[in-house]
């Protein structure tokens, strides 16, 4: 039996879920990362059980979008074939949501009155273009009330590690200079750090949400904890790993 490195949080007492780390490196739930798209499939489906028995993963191909896929039966887990999507929701008992991540924030959200989840993949673009609005507002259409809705950020590149260009800081409002704060020049060109979980988190509150938290656990530094594409990039790796966070219907 698998055995598995998984975090989890208080808020979310009752309702099946899990972050899962990368187990020191061994673990990697990416279907675009290294290894056999095989054995990628069994490890994710071995996680998924570990979350619910008899769970079936939903997890969709990621691709940076505001978009959001209800689901009401799992598809193949297969490395293609998959909805495209960055978040998807359910109110299905026996479904595993999953979203993988390797430095952007993944959301794990729950009305555990209504028995309505969501998993959201919000990197900063996703985030900009309101994909954790839209996964609150797919999770409404199943019956959820925004004011019993639960919101925790997993494993997520913290602030210190990254580090952006001006081009990157324009692409934000003007009320959002809050979550930049000076870094040392690098190559006579201003540099910033930037807040990517306090964005997701404020974005949340924003929309109404009033439970939400922060898991706490930066990618890029926690090496033998978590894969970071940031981290990977640096060294000039072929290619880098995702973990995978999971939640099913309580």
């Amino acid at each position: 039996m698998t055995r598995f490195a998984i975090e989890t949080h208080p808020l979310f007492e009752g309702v099946p879920h899990g972050f899962f780390g990368s187990a020191g490196g061994v673990h990697q739930f990416g279907f675009g990362g290294p290894g056999d798209p095989a054995d990628v499939h069994a490890l994710r489906a071995a996680a998924a059980e570990a979350i619910r028995a008899g769970g079936r993963l939903a997890a969709p191909h990621q691709v940076h979008s505001p978009d959001v896929v209800t689901v009401t039966e799992a598809w193949d887990d297969a490395a293609e074939g998959r909805p495209v999507a960055d978040a998807v929701v359910t109110a299905t008992p026996g479904i595993v949501l999953g979203i993988v991540t390797a430095d952007c924030a993944p959301v794990l959200v729950a009305d555990p009155q209504a028995g309505v989840v969501g998993a959201a993949h919000a990197g900063w673009r996703g985030a900009v273009e309101g994909v954790l609005e839209n996964t609150i507002a797919a999770m409404e259409a199943l019956g959820a009330q925004r004011t019993n809705i639960i919101a925790v950020l997993g494993p997520t590149i913290a602030q210190p590690s990254y580090e952006v260009d001006a081009p990157f800081r324009a692409r934000f409002a003007v009320e959002d200079e809050r979550f930049f704060a000076s870094a040392p020049a690098r190559d006579g060109i201003a540099r910033w750090h930037f807040d990517l979980p306090g964005y997701g988190m404020a974005r949340l509150a924003a929309a109404g949400i009033g439970k939400i938290a922060d898991l706490g656990r930066d990618t890029f530094s926690h090496v033998a904890r978590y894969h970071s594409h940031r981290r990977s990039t640096q060294a000039r790796e072929a290619d880098y790993g995702r973990q995978i966070s999971m939640i099913a219907c309580p």
